[in-house]
């Protein structure tokens, strides 16, 4: 585990088959187009990426790169999520590896409606919003030239983990983005 944003400007990221990324970085310079250039290098060359809640914020310098790794960004010109609460997030593919085997569960977290990009992605959970009535994807994934990218926007904070089916969705995405899915 690193908590010093700049192991992302490090050669260390070509030891690990999936890097996690929990952050949202308000200083520009950490970790920085190095450590940005860094991260999508080892993806492109066949690593693994898990986006975690706001980490879909990270990078907001270079959102237009970030998003095609990312597959979608934070825009903060959208509505940010609707109030902190409970909500069903239903599995909408459950062939994919990721969800096979899951059913639709509720959770207690930030349902995101903050979510831009235009990457093609296939999303596998999504929930939709008792304030406008529209679904949005709270997981999905995509493939970045030989590497896989697993982003799931749920895990505000440790209540949001505590559903089994979250704790399963993070664990077998992942799996999957390290290839042993």
């Amino acid at each position: 585990m690193a908590e010093d944003l700049n192991v992302l400007r490090t050669d260390r990221l070509a030891a690990y088959g999936v890097v996690v990324m929990h952050f949202k970085n308000y200083d520009p310079n950490v970790p920085g187009r190095e450590g940005f250039e860094n991260l999508e290098r080892f993806v492109r060359q066949g690593g693994g990426l898990v986006l975690v809640h706001f980490a879909c914020g990270a990078f907001q310098e270079f959102k237009e790169d970030f998003v095609k790794i990312a597959g979608r960004v934070w825009d903060p010109q959208l509505r940010g999520h609707d109030p902190h609460g409970t909500f069903t997030v239903r599995i909408v593919d459950p062939e994919h590896p990721i969800t096979r085997g899951m059913k639709d569960f509720e959770t207690v977290d930030e349902l995101y409606t903050c979510l831009t990009g235009d990457i093609p992605i296939h999303q596998v959970a999504a929930a939709r919003s008792k304030v406008d009535g529209k679904d949005y994807p709270m997981a999905f994934v995509l493939e970045v030239d030989k590497g896989r990218v697993f982003h799931c926007v749920l895990g505000h904070d440790p209540q949001a983990f505590g559903p089994s089916q979250v704790q399963e969705l993070f664990e077998k995405g992942c799996l999957w983005a390290a290839r042993k899915l």
